[in-house]
């Protein structure tokens, strides 16, 4: 007998924009999710032939390996710089930055700011798991207080490392944005929220409407030393008591 699957019956449909690429990302990495998200964004948009990102270095670095459109690769921090030339050569492609927090919120923090503060055209995409998981799992400006890394192995604390950076929080006060959001792909219902973000942050890029920030507040399970499951209830507990969740300016 033909084993017939009616649409409504398929758990999983793979984005067309999704590569058949063995992704490198370690399990349960918050990374995977984000990316088909955007994949489907893009689809669903009809932009695939005018979608640019940019990924500069870490977990990320990669990016362009899954998602079939056009990307460029960046020095580390400078995405933001570099997708702002982009978006002014190409007003009306879709234009977005692919980073994470030791990326975007240390060494890029100058880009960051003043691209956004610039109102340039370009969506955001910040994967914060407060770590630096593609090098060792040192401390990253997003660390916790009292949360223990390669670097600080005694737990973050004020006095020496300073205070857990609310990089999102600061874009919420710049003129030049105008949607800042801060979501997390922990559960279905999260990942249905982040993917109307992204969309959202897409939207605004294609019709030029300033600069927007979308914060997904994520696990590393590797740089943690936990399991998928653990980092998951860990976020849950620690990371959203920190950085709270929802959209923290949209004028849209």
């Amino acid at each position: 007998m033909e084993n017939i699957i009616s649409p409504e019956n398929i758990v999983y449909q793979k984005p067309a924009l999704l590569n058949d690429e063995h992704m490198h990302y370690c399990p349960g990495c918050s990374h995977g999710v984000v990316h088909k998200l955007i994949a489907e964004v893009i689809e669903e948009m009809g932009v695939t032939e005018k979608a640019v990102g940019v990924s500069p270095v870490g977990c990320a670095v990669f990016a362009y390996k899954y998602i079939d459109i056009d990307w460029q690769e960046a020095a580390h921090g400078r995405a933001p710089a570099i997708a702002s030339a982009i978006k002014r050569l190409w007003p009306e492609h879709l234009v977005f930055t692919y980073q994470g927090d030791g990326d975007l919120a240390c060494i890029g923090t100058a880009e960051t700011i003043h691209a956004l503060n610039r109102g340039e055209n370009i969506a955001i995409i910040f994967i914060n798991n407060a770590i630096y998981g593609m090098t060792g799992g040192q401390m990253a400006p997003t660390t916790l207080m009292g949360m223990k890394t390669a670097t600080c192995p005694y737990g973050r604390q004020a006095d020496l490392h300073g205070y857990p950076l609310k990089i999102t929080e600061l874009a919420a006060q710049l003129e030049g944005t105008c949607y800042v959001t801060r979501q997390s792909v922990h559960s279905v219902a999260a990942i249905r929220k982040a993917k109307r973000a992204i969309r959202q942050a897409f939207e605004n890029s294609v019709n030029r409407r300033g600069s927007s920030l979308v914060e997904i507040v994520s696990t590393c399970s590797s740089g943690w030393k936990k399991t998928p499951i653990e980092a998951n209830a860990w976020m849950e507990e620690h990371m959203f008591d920190y950085y709270h969740i929802g959209d923290l300016k949209s004028e849209v």
